[in-house]
């Protein structure tokens, strides 16, 4: 329990350490990975180098720091971080790395402001939250451990399949190297994939892009350009090879409401959506299925979706395709938007829509929704890395 002196000091300090910690968390990481060089395997560094992990982390420490007695009020914050912990597999002895890396980057970029008793009491506060990080992980992961066909933190598995989907889209088949049962993962979810490239460890998210209950898990992976684990999965990893996989999560899942689904997607991002896809329309529920993607030959998985469509009656399919080829036939063209979506959605907006996509695609997607109606609260998104906000800047 934070003591209230602790309290005191943070809430005291907070003035001097919120404007910094953006200049504070650009500090921290190379600290810490000069320090500590094993624990850059869980981090991507392609979030690194364009701030939205640094960015993240400025967002939750002032988050935290603002509301030590209200702590409750960050229970969806936490439950997201607790999920993407779990997915890498992090440890309560990454915790003090933690903490020891974060108080040395308040005392360099705050100086002689950051006094020993401030510092005791940020650090008293850290372990505040790290022990309630902690308790929670490890609930999830022995949740993960006695489901049917679950385990805790890694397991390896065998690439069993591997099929092209697009241009720039492949798919993996995955399934467990011991031939033993794996857990159904919820509509939506995502595994981190965990494998060497160059005697270097990575991991990654990406959703799972098949239906629930099947014997295997399926990702779907864009090749993006300069993209050390894309590119070294569609080139290198083949059919037979071995990685470790971690028991799926997330909170981005289906719900079980009867309102119409939308599922709102761009590029890479139709990935959990086709995880959504046949649960949704088993249902029995209004499905509205809307694509954007370059043109056809980036589009993935559409043959399956239009076979889906002719068979069920209660899905409607739109794609918009930026810059059509001459043999495409999109529902429209060029950036969905306000207008094209209207046309789009059902006219009543009590819906529910899950979206992702590119970041300008969601940023545009959500404020579009916001004027047609659509209840915030029934508007899900997830990142492919650290959440941000789709809230334009004040």
């Amino acid at each position: 329990m934070l003591s209230q002196q602790s309290k005191d000091l943070v809430n005291a300090s907070l003035p001097a350490v919120g404007p910094k910690v953006d200049e504070i968390t650009a500090v921290f990481y190379p600290i810490m990975f000069s320090r500590y060089p094993q624990v850059k395997a869980y981090f991507n560094q392609a979030h690194q180098a364009e701030g939205s992990q640094p960015r993240a982390l400025a967002n939750a420490v002032v988050a935290y720091a603002t509301n030590l007695d209200r702590l409750e009020l960050l229970g969806d914050a936490v439950a997201l971080i607790v999920q993407k912990h779990v997915s890498l597999n992090i440890l309560p002895e990454h915790y003090p790395i933690v903490g020891e890396c974060l108080l040395a980057a308040i005392k360099e970029v705050l100086g002689d402001v950051a006094s020993d008793e401030i510092l005791a009491a940020w650090g008293e506060a850290y372990q505040q939250l790290a022990d309630l990080l902690i308790a929670a992980e490890e609930q999830a992961y022995q949740q993960n451990e006695q489901q049917q066909g679950g385990w805790r933190g890694e397991r390896e598995f065998i690439l069993r399949r591997k099929e092209q989907e697009s241009e720039v889209i492949s798919s993996f088949y995955f399934e467990p190297a011991d031939g033993k049962a794996i857990a159904k993962h919820l509509a939506g979810q995502y595994t981190t994939i965990v494998f060497s490239v160059n005697g270097e460890t990575l991991r990654r998210n990406y959703s799972l892009s098949n239906q629930p209950g099947t014997d295997y898990y399926r990702i779907s992976v864009k090749r993006e350009p300069g993209g050390v684990a894309s590119n070294y999965l569609h080139d290198h990893l083949s059919v037979g090879d071995r990685v470790a996989l971690t028991p799926p999560a997330g909170n981005f899942t289906l719900n079980q409401e009867n309102r119409p689904v939308v599922l709102l997607t761009g590029g890479v991002g139709i990935t959990p959506a086709m995880s959504m896809l046949n649960p949704a329309l088993a249902s029995g529920r209004e499905v509205h299925f809307v694509h954007a993607a370059i043109n056809g030959r980036h589009h993935a998985f559409k043959e399956h979706v239009d076979q889906l469509a002719v068979q069920h009656s209660n899905l409607k399919i739109n794609y918009c395709y930026e810059k059509p080829s001459a043999e495409d036939k999109p529902h429209a063209q060029g950036y969905l938007n306000r207008e094209l979506l209207a046309d789009m959605l059902p006219s009543d907006k009590n819906i529910d829509v899950y979206m992702l996509g590119p970041k300008p695609f969601m940023r545009a997607s959500y404020s579009a929704l916001k004027a047609l109606g659509v209840p915030v609260e029934n508007i899900q998104y997830e990142f492919f890395g650290p959440l941000e906000s789709l809230e334009p800047a004040a």
